[in-house]
């Protein structure tokens, strides 16, 4: 049996001791590196090739994302050929009618206009946001067609409705869904879509949320309108900008108080903006389908 050798100088002795203890791996450092290969059991190669991968599934999904965001914008575009400015949703009625005569008598009537928006057609932009499928969107569509009483407000509806369909099929390509379901349609002889629930399943199949769907439909009724009321020669361009900055506000609180509703809810709230547009089609001069 060896024995160290004993040393008659007390620091050397313990200097040879402490070289031997850094020899010997302590308890605690074992512990440590048993717990760093617990949480890190990849060899740096894999761990920075799995980094790699993930990094580059983020990149394709905020491309994929941003991509969407396009799309989405491009439904409220006023370039989108929908047919919303063919319509005044009862303006150029009202104003023959000396309802409507100045640019406050204008703010008036859009906001009852949102108002009615809000209380009848939000439900179903909300419900088929929430469930787009065919089966959802045809139910709500026979349930509007017979709520819509006032045959101008219905025919008006059923156009843009079915102009957005053609459009919605033909530009989003990537969502072949839009396709087949107008292709299902025609073949079976229904070539009618309501605007307010064929918006809803658009915007659902666009990734928009309901809220979002319901703020943009209360958008592009705002903005229709006022620009009907540029042509109408009511308010100048500077002017309808303007006038819909200030309503804005309103729009938003009309919003928050219809939003979130269902189908059983809708009902009409200004039932003169109805019986006006109603009388559309008896002007004897006409720029506007309604």
């Amino acid at each position: 049996m060896s024995k160290r050798a004993v040393s008659f100088f007390p620091q050397e002795e313990e200097m040879e001791i402490n070289k031997e203890n850094r020899k010997r791996p302590s308890s605690d450092s074992l512990v440590q590196q048993s717990q760093w290969q617990l949480h890190n059991s990849d060899p740096p190669t894999v761990a920075f090739a799995r980094s790699m991968d993930l990094n580059r599934e983020n990149k394709k999904r905020a491309s994929s994302d941003s991509f969407l965001q396009w799309s989405q914008w491009q439904l409220l575009d006023s370039i989108l050929p929908t047919g919303g400015f063919a319509h005044s949703f009862g303006l150029e009625a009202a104003i023959q009618a000396s309802i409507v005569s100045c640019p406050e008598d204008l703010q008036t009537f859009v906001i009852h206009l949102l108002e009615n928006t809000g209380s009848l057609l939000l439900p179903f932009v909300y419900s088929t946001t929430m469930s787009p499928d065919s089966e959802t969107r045809r139910k709500l569509d026979k349930m509007l067609d017979a709520m819509l009483t006032n045959e101008v407000s219905r025919k008006a509806s059923i156009s843009q409705g079915s102009a957005l369909m053609r459009v919605a099929a033909s530009v989003y390509s990537e969502i072949p869904y839009l396709k087949s379901m107008r292709e299902a349609s025609l073949s079976s002889g229904v070539v009618s879509f309501h605007h307010a629930p064929m918006f809803g399943v658009i915007c659902g199949l666009l990734g928009l949320d309901s809220a979002t769907s319901q703020r943009a439909y209360m958008f592009i009724t705002m903005r229709d309108v006022i620009s009907a009321a540029t042509r109408l020669n009511l308010v100048g361009p500077l002017g309808a900008a303007v006038l819909q900055h200030q309503i804005a506000p309103v729009a938003e609180a009309i919003l928050n108080r219809w939003k979130d509703r269902p189908v059983e809810e809708a009902c009409q709230t200004v039932a003169l903006l109805d019986i006006v547009q109603g009388c559309h089609g008896y002007l004897f001069s006409r720029l506007f389908c309604s």
